[in-house]
Order: structure tokens, then sequence, then C-alpha cells
């Protein structure tokens, strides 16, 4: 049985064991009830199912959208992710599994040296929470990155697409350990030790160093990210620099805006360095409960082509309409438009020919449990 027939008949198996669960009548409980996560079975079952249909207007021959992070496949119908995601709360000892499949988890999974053992596995790691701690936790294994305004997940953004910034500017995960912890009511601090970037094992025996720190009141939340670290096959030399900084206001339920900063440095062996920055800035305007509207617009400038291949600024615009059928059920339709300095967008038999791409998109997530 291949990988992928296997995870399907697991993932039938969980669908049909959180079902069982949520029918069977609840018995009653006892004076003082133990600590539950949710449901009988001692942990929180969720997970989505996301697809799409995006038209290229430039109908390029490969079939593919340039630049883009997860939308990847032009004109015609492509599953980007479905995913089951597994947690118990951290009293004190807690864990979390994410897994999946699809052209998501391909891509995040592409540069990684142990692709094959890792693949269907976006995240695995343990919490500790001592008690008595004051809200400190570790988490050891293999986490999301901390870095950036989007996520992996499609329902858990704003816009369909992901942003230059996500696709180009930052790593998607980390395996290591990092430790938090709420210094004061406003503010919650962070370090991690990791491997590097998007890698399991590791490319060198060096590690990467990552500080977070995260400043929240009611009405909005500043976000800062520093990794540094070596990022080479076999040598500890040429050491990666990223800094990112997300400003998240939040004044209403009716009206939210970000603003995302990157900036990134990678050290040659020999002198000299490649660099990248980039702003982005998305607002979400939502009228009503059933629907909203996220224009975002972003500037990227690869300026030694380390990030995409091609030195070239960059520039994209999105307008992402949002529309909430069902709970549990999202649909989303988006016009996109980039361009760069550049020619490198395919168009027709012509690869990397033209500086603009437009494309139209639909795509519905079917999701059940928390947003991740």
């Amino acid at each position: 049985m291949n990988s992928k027939r296997f995870f399907l008949v697991v993932l039938v198996c969980l669908c049909c064991v959180a079902n069982a669960a949520a029918q069977t009548p609840a018995p009653t409980p006892p004076a003082t009830p133990p600590p539950t996560n949710g449901n009988s079975l001692g942990f929180d079952i969720s997970g989505h199912i996301d697809g799409y249909y995006s038209l290229n207007f430039n109908h390029p021959a490969s079939r593919n959208n340039n630049l883009r992070n997860f939308d990847v496949k032009a004109n015609q119908f492509s599953l980007n992710m479905a995913e089951i995601v597994l947690e118990r709360a951290a009293e004190p000892v807690g864990f979390r599994i994410d897994f999946g499949f699809g052209k998501a988890y391909d891509i995040v999974h592409g540069t990684e040296p142990s692709a094959d053992a890792f693949r269907y596995i976006q995240q695995a790691y343990v919490t500790f929470k001592p008690a008595g701690a004051k809200g400190l936790q570790v988490d050891f294994g293999k986490f999301v990155t901390s870095a950036g305004a989007e996520v992996i997940e499609t329902h858990s953004n704003w816009n369909y697409s992901r942003s230059l910034l996500f696709a180009w500017a930052i790593p998607y995960y980390h395996f290591g350990a990092r430790v938090s912890h709420p210094i004061h009511k406003n503010f919650t601090a962070g370090v991690q030790l990791v491997n590097g970037w998007n890698s399991v094992e590791d490319t060198n025996t060096g590690k990467t160093v990552g500080l977070t720190g995260t400043f929240t009141t009611s009405k909005f939340s500043w976000t800062h990210n520093y990794y540094v670290g070596p990022e080479k096959l076999d040598t500890n030399q040429g050491v990666r620099h990223l800094y990112d900084t997300t400003l998240l206001l939040t004044p209403s339920d009716k009206a939210n805006l970000y603003i995302n900063f990157d900036y990134g440095v990678d050290r040659n062996i020999g002198g000299g360095s490649n660099h990248w920055v980039g702003i982005a800035s998305a607002l979400r305007m939502a009228p009503t409960s059933w629907f909203a509207l996220i224009p975002r617009i972003e500037w990227f400038n690869d300026a030694d082509g380390f990030a995409t291949g091609t030195a070239q600024k960059l520039k994209e615009f999105t307008l992402t309409g949002e529309f909430r059928m069902k709970e549990g059920l999202i649909m989303r339709t988006e016009y996109r438009r980039d361009w760069s300095d550049q020619p490198f967008f395919d168009r027709g038999n012509s690869a990397g020919s033209h500086k603009n791409q437009d494309t139209v998109l639909v795509g519905f997530v079917a999701f059940f449990g928390p947003k991740r």
C-alpha cells in the first residue's frame, strides 16, 4: 500500500472515530469532572479540505501561476490541501500533530532533505506548561515558523492567495525547541533553537536562533521575529539573518488592518551577501457576518535574485471577496495582478517573457473544529 493510500485510510478512520464520538450520548458527569480537551477522546480534532479553480489570463503552456504559493496551478481545478489536526492542551503536558496531503504539502517540504519521511506531517511537537510557572511554555519538535503575517492554512488567512512575503521572504517551519513566557500582561517573549529553515534533519552542524516578541492590547498587536544562523549545506559559514515584523490593527469587528515588513540577508562564504526586502498590507472590511472584502498590496525587492531566481522588483495587488456560506464552509473569489520590472512570467508558449500576470480564482474551504 503506497503512502497516499495509507493516509487516506487513516483519514477516513479518524473521521469515523470523531463522528462516533460526537453521536455517543455523554454520561452524567461526576461531582468534580476531570480536565478534558473538548471531547471524550481526550484531545481535540479539527481539519479542513481546500480546493480552487484559477484562471490565468496569460494562458501559460506550463499551466502554472508564476510566483504563487499555494495557488500554483493555472486554468484547472486543484486540491490545495486536506488536513487533520490532533491536539491536546498542556495540562501540564500536551501535544499537536498536523498531517495531510496536497500540493501545499509538496511545496512546503520541497527543500526538505527528509521530504519522504515528513512530507505528510506539517507539525508534530510536544508541549510542557508547568503549573505555577506563570504561563511559561516549552515546545519540542516540528512547528511552523513564527515569522510572517499569514499561515499555511487558507481559512486562517484573509486572502486566498499568499503574499509575496509569505512565499519568498520567510521560512515555513523549523525543528527544535522553543520557549515563550509572558513578561507583562501585554508582552510575551520567546526564544527558539532550531536546525534551520525548512529542515527536520540539519544540513550543517550549526543552529539557528530565533527571538520573538509580541505586544498586545485590545486594539492592536505588534509582533517581532528575528532569526539568525547558518543555512548552507555542510558548512557553518555564510550566516543568514531575517527580521520580520507585523502590526495588526483591530479597531472593530468590521475593519482590521495589518502591515508586514521583512528584511533578509544571506552572507556568501567568499564575501558579499544577498539581500531581500518587502512590505505588505491588507485591509479586511466585514460589513456583515457573512461577507468580507479584503484588498492587499505589496512590494518585494529580490535585489540579488536569491529568493525568486531573478534579480527583480515585484509588486502585487489582490482583491478578495469572502462569503461565509454556512458554518464551516467558506467561498473566496479573488482577482490578483503581479508585476515585475523584468520579464519573468510565462505567456503562452513563451516562458519568462512577460512582465505581468493577471489571475481570477474561486476557492472553497470546508473545515470543522477551531480555526488554526
